[in-house]
């Protein structure tokens, strides 16, 4: 057998590889299976600053997106961008997209159409969300909206004066803001937004950006940056957390509208996978078959493919690195049965 794996020729690694990414996306596109994740710290806690923003205040929430990537990166960062903006938008937060990259304004459009307008057309323009586009000049945009945002952003991205636009009273600088949400490719991005806005204001700021810039941020964490998401792996579990959020207060809406006392609603959403069972008991008699219909759907129904892209990327990664892994195992094992006989390694 090490004989065998001695002379293996490398051609059948490469086809393992191959294997190992394309069997995944296959099964994964035919049948909409993804990987479970678990989330780690650092997505939690992404999560549970976006959902308390404003909290402290009362009312809903000013939350400013920067969009700082391009198509290049969209692969890592789009997931990201999509579930941060399911997420505000779910939580009622009024929301302000800027973007410091040229070709920002077409990432915030792809989640503008992608999320707010597919799955939130209750949301209005102006009221609830707003483009402010691009703005050139790097980290020196960030220094000067500290001071007066109106300098940097007189209108919107459409043209419209800011002072016609009724989000916008009573926002003058970043200090207005209960949250910075940046999603970064690189430079400008994470580090600027640290250094000029959250460390200087004391502003709540979450970042998610590529594997690369990744490592150079955690340090900032969770003093400068109160959550962080990095690269792929990051995108899913952050996905993750927030498809779940949707799922369960999806849940609870319905079975408190059914009539079902709040404390016993929460704790059953909790548990989508008895919603069909429960819907067959004494305590949803009252319900119309269209009611528990709708129920069992919110409950069990396949979570829409633009929530699920970070998941679905991250399954081919897992298994190419689960046959890395078993081949540096392999690689150590020859090398020392090859010692161990006195042969050359």
């Amino acid at each position: 057998m090490i004989k065998l794996l001695e002379n293996l020729d490398r051609r059948w690694i490469f086809l393992a590889m191959a294997l190992c990414v394309s069997v995944p996306i296959l099964v994964i596109g035919l049948t909409g299976v993804t990987f479970p994740e678990t989330p780690t710290p650092l997505a939690e806690a992404f999560f549970a600053e976006v959902d308390r923003a404003g909290e402290a205040n009362g009312r809903r929430a000013n939350v400013l997106i920067a969009l700082d990537y391009d198509p290049a990166s969209a692969g890592e960062l789009s997931p990201m961008s999509a579930s941060l903006v399911n997420q505000c938008s779910k939580r009622g937060h009024r929301m302000y997209f800027i973007s410091l990259w040229p070709v920002g304004p077409q990432m915030i459009d792809d989640s503008i159409e992608k999320v707010i307008k597919r799955y939130y057309p209750n949301l209005v323009y102006g009221e609830d969300y707003v483009n402010l586009g691009f703005k050139a000049g790097n980290e020196q945009v960030i220094k000067v909206m500290g001071i007066d945002l109106t300098t940097e952003f007189r209108t919107d991205v459409e043209g419209t004066t800011l002072s016609k636009i009724p989000m916008m009273e009573g926002i003058t600088s970043l200090e207005d803001f209960d949250l910075i949400a940046e999603i970064s490719a690189g430079y400008p991005g994470s580090k600027e937004w640290v250094l000029y806005a959250a460390t200087q204001y004391d502003i709540p700021l979450v970042s998610g950006m590529t594997g690369v810039q990744a490592p150079q941020n955690y340090p900032y964490y969770p003093t400068q940056l109160k959550g962080l998401l990095g690269a792929i792996k990051g995108a899913a579990e952050y996905e993750f957390i927030v498809n779940e959020y949707i799922r369960r207060s999806r849940l609870e809406e319905l079975l408190v509208a059914s009539g079902l006392d709040p404390a016993v609603a929460g704790p059953l959403a909790d548990e989508p996978a008895q919603i069909p069972a429960w819907t067959t008991s004494a305590a949803a008699a009252s319900m119309t078959p269209e009611a528990k219909a709708e129920l069992i759907d919110a409950a069990t129904g396949a979570t829409p493919g633009e929530f699920l892209e970070g998941q679905r990327r991250m399954g081919p990664q897992l298994f190419a690195h689960l046959l890395m892994v078993l081949l540096i195992i392999l690689g150590n094992v020859i090398f020392f049965a090859q010692r161990r006989r006195g042969g050359s390694a």
